[in-house]
């Protein structure tokens, strides 16, 4: 037979033993497999070997070097990209469970089915914790490219107030607590009228009036959205429990801490225990 031939035959062999045997589909030595095979293919040998004996042969190598490889199983490298990433995240995974900002309600907008991870028995949804930190990485980083006086922050639930005003204290973003006087960024007669560039809006229901001035003008939103809410006009959003004071109190935490480190303002800012505490 000839050498060409005889080469491209027995690479189908081995294409169809790394399919069907067991022990050798989908390892790293299916490939090594592959070299060898093709390496002895060229040498050729003078004596005609059968096909089958061709096959013994390489199913036995393959077995050999299995032992030698040091293999990484798919499960066992999924856990490193995941320890990995979880290395990288803004704080501490168990800091986000503990706050209970993966929590989302019973409702889930098309627009935020994406970020669901599943739905618990009780029917409540679930964030996927890799993308929460994700989208406030992003939020961050969106945010900085704004300075504290062209922003404001709006957050009319009460479960809000202390760490949306503590964020305000230390980064000089304006912000509006309790109430929104409509029109504000609108209405030019107003006296307290003032233009901004970006409005950070907690609750896109509660806070529907700075949502909506905000969009008249044309004015970028970064949105803090739940999975009840609909991020409409929102250049950016952050995805998390928006009723929770402990989950509100880790959003505006990283907010602040981020915010101040890219735009280099000194300022002390409580640790992580402040913002999340129960209410007295």
């Amino acid at each position: 037979m000839p050498k060409k031939k005889q080469a491209v035959e027995e690479k189908n062999i081995v294409e169809e033993i790394v399919k069907e045997d067991g022990e050798i589909n989908n390892q790293p030595e299916g490939k090594l497999l592959e070299k060898v095979a093709e390496s002895e293919s060229k040498e050729g040998t003078k004596e005609a070997k059968s096909l089958e004996e061709k096959k013994k042969e390489i199913i036995k190598k393959a077995k050999e070097l299995s032992k030698k490889v040091e293999t990484v199983k798919t499960e066992e490298l999924k856990e490193k990209v995941k320890v990995k990433k979880r290395t990288d995240m803004l704080i501490p995974l168990e800091e986000y469970v503990k706050s209970g900002i993966y929590l989302g309600t019973k409702v889930i907008t098309p627009k935020m089915r994406p970020f669901i991870y599943r739905k618990r028995a009780d029917g409540l949804a679930i964030f996927n914790t890799d993308l929460i930190d994700e989208k406030l990485k992003e939020g961050v980083e969106f945010l900085s490219k704004f300075n504290p006086e062209e922003i404001i922050l709006v957050c009319k639930r009460q479960a809000g107030w202390k760490t949306a005003e503590m964020f305000s204290e230390l980064t000089g973003v304006r912000v509006f607590t309790k109430k929104y006087p409509a029109g504000i960024l609108t209405n030019t007669k107003l006296p307290d009228f003032f233009e901004n560039e970006l409005t950070i809006v907690t609750d896109s229901w509660l806070d529907k009036n700075a949502l909506n001035d905000t969009l008249r003008v044309n004015k970028k939103v970064l949105m803090i959205c739940d999975t009840n809410n609909f991020p409409r006009g929102a250049e950016k959003v952050i995805i998390g429990n928006n009723k929770s004071a402990k989950s509100l109190g880790v959003i505006f935490y990283l907010l602040a801490r981020e915010y101040c480190k890219a735009k280099d303002i000194k300022a002390e800012i409580p640790d992580l225990q402040w913002w999340t505490e129960e209410k007295e």
